[in-house]
């Protein structure tokens, strides 16, 4: 069983740039695919990016709405996953999820662990 902790979240004006962090415990983490997800207020959660190590390379995909800002990545020494996101936007505002399975896509059903969330505010 993996569990996941994310931090890092907060509150910043359009354009800043903020750090998310998820440790993780547990299990086999380098093996497994990584992801971040995030959810606004009523709205229905919305995949970022994704995450998978291939060897001794990578490969990941983002949603066409955070391309050329975010960037996700990966320490599997310390088993921690990173968001780094850049030139914020007010539409940014969820809360963020990190995610983490067997399975590559950006389908939530893809993954079977998730963390509880950290909250992410952008002002104009």
């Amino acid at each position: 069983q993996v569990q996941l902790v994310e931090s890092g979240g907060g509150s910043v004006q359009a354009g800043d740039s903020l750090r998310l962090s998820c440790a993780a415990s547990g299990g086999t983490f380098r093996s497994l695919v990584v992801a971040w997800f995030r959810q606004a207020p009523g709205m229905e959660r919305e995949f970022v990016a994704t995450h998978r190590s291939l060897g001794l390379g990578k490969s990941t995909t983002y949603a066409d709405s955070v391309k050329g800002r975010f960037t996700i990545s990966r320490d599997n020494v310390n088993n921690i996953v990173y968001l780094q996101m850049t030139n914020t936007k007010p539409e940014d505002t969820a809360v963020y999820h990190c995610a983490a399975g067997r399975s590559w896509g950006s389908e939530d059903s893809k993954y079977e662990y998730w963390g509880q969330g950290t909250q992410v505010t952008v002002s104009s």
